[in-house]
């Protein structure tokens, strides 16, 4: 029984992961629709050929991998539209966009 539940648990956690990939995948690749086709069919296609996969720790790394590029595709991708034939616009999402902290020349010391 105690099997079962570990079986399951592994399987909400892979179901987990495949929405958060897709999720991912509509917010980085917006109004992009031959990007995002091919990230779909990418991440159905590593799930598909993984899904009889029944060791623990290749899982576990297969769970990790995944992660590792859902946070790598949220994180560091940034749309870019060909704006001519040499210039490219960058379209970044309001959650790259970080408050840049100015440099300062005299750091004030810590008491």
């Amino acid at each position: 029984m105690s099997r079962l539940l570990s079986t399951s648990r592994v399987s909400d956690k892979i179901l987990k992961l495949f929405r958060a990939l897709h999720r991912t995948r509509q917010q980085v690749f917006k109004n992009d629709a031959r990007a995002l086709e091919a990230a779909r069919q990418k991440i159905n296609e590593e799930f598909r050929n993984h899904q009889d996969e029944t060791s623990s720790e290749r899982i576990a790394e297969l769970m990790k991998i995944g992660s590792d590029v859902e946070f790598l595709l949220r994180t560091s991708v940034i749309q870019g539209l060909h704006t001519g034939s040499d210039s490219l616009m960058l379209i970044p999402r309001k959650d790259l966009l970080l408050d840049n902290v100015p440099y300062c020349d005299s750091p004030t010391r810590k008491l």
